[in-house]
């Protein structure tokens, strides 16, 4: 099997490729060609330092009908580890040869589950967005840099306007400004979503990151950072507004905090606004009427497309290590 460092796997990622992988992936999911158990998540850490929890563990295995690979991921999340100079989020992934169930690849998820969860930014600004974007950013951690290079790479970013209640927020527009992208720190919610055509959402609140009331009124709204009950990042009034609710994972993001449980029938699976039976993209592409709330949990099909992808090139490219176990 072939091994795949962190340095491995930003050797042969290609964001372009992850974009387009994560739209089919999507696509993939609403017509029901995924094969996707329930994505298990438990606390981890209790007794070590007291009896609480200190992390969230998950086991995300996924399968995409007619792909030559079957993909598991074990992930954690550690909200403290910025604390302790360490990413939030660690992830590591197994790909197996679908066919005879041996194990080809074992590689470092962290920057496979940055990129694809950062695509689904850029995916939904190229469907609900045209024109010269004005991006306003909630957030300065890794996502939110993952969420502006996939929305620059996918259209046409003017500026980004960045906003977080620490000093991080002008490292990662310096950081951005270095990858040739226009960011800027604002020192408020309100300097960062006001006008914006796109606003991402990329925290781990527990409390709304910004007032729905300040958004324009055709704004995308993609929110990716709450995954549990407790956590939230959207007000009510943000989902009041919108024209349209679309989540990568319906039944998963409506237990959210993000979403009022009175709105819960309302999403819609994202895939279904990128078939082309629905939406004719060279036609119809463009700004949408009205708010459109994109909702992310993470799904592991596109983990499942995105190690695929980054298999098969490292094999190509014979990166990394080649094993027996």
């Amino acid at each position: 099997m072939r091994v795949l460092s962190d340095e491995d796997v930003s050797a042969v990622l290609d964001l372009d490729a992850l974009l387009e992988s994560t739209r089919d992936a999507l696509i993939d999911q609403f017509r029901g060609r995924v094969v996707r158990p329930d994505r298990p998540h438990y606390p981890i850490g209790a007794g070590l330092h007291g009896d609480d929890p200190i992390g969230t563990g998950l086991v995300m295995p996924a399968y995409i009908k007619g792909s030559p690979y079957a993909v598991t991921k074990l992930a954690t999340v550690h909200e403290d580890n910025p604390d302790r100079g360490l990413p939030t989020v660690h992830a590591t992934i197994a790909v197996t040869d679908a066919e005879t169930g041996q194990p080809m690849a074992y590689m470092d998820g962290q920057q496979i589950t940055n990129a694809r969860t950062g695509c689904i930014g850029g995916v939904a600004a190229d469907a609900f967005t045209e024109g010269e974007l004005t991006v306003g950013v909630l957030g300065a951690g890794t996502q939110a840099r993952w969420q502006t290079r996939a929305i620059a790479a996918a259209c046409s970013v003017e500026r980004v306007r960045i906003y977080s209640p620490s000093a991080s927020r002008d490292r990662c527009a310096a950081d951005l400004r270095d990858e040739s992208i226009d960011a800027v720190a604002v020192d408020s919610p309100t300097a960062a979503v006001a006008g914006a055509d796109v606003v991402v959402t990329a925290t781990t609140s527990t409390e709304p990151t910004f007032d729905g009331d300040d958004l324009a009124g055709d704004a995308l709204v993609v929110a990716i950072g709450a995954f549990t009950p407790e956590m939230r990042e959207l007000d009510n009034r943000t989902v009041e507004r919108a024209s349209a609710l679309y989540a990568d994972v319906p039944d998963e993001a409506a237990e959210t905090g993000d979403i009022p449980p009175e709105y819960a029938d309302a999403l819609e699976p994202l895939g279904s606004a990128l078939t082309s039976e629905k939406r004719d993209r060279s036609a119809s592409r463009g700004r949408s009427e009205g708010i459109v709330v994109v909702k992310s949990v993470g799904t592991a099909a596109l983990d499942a497309a995105a190690a695929a992808i980054v298999f098969e090139a490292a094999r190509d490219a014979d990166v990394g290590q080649t094993i027996s176990l």
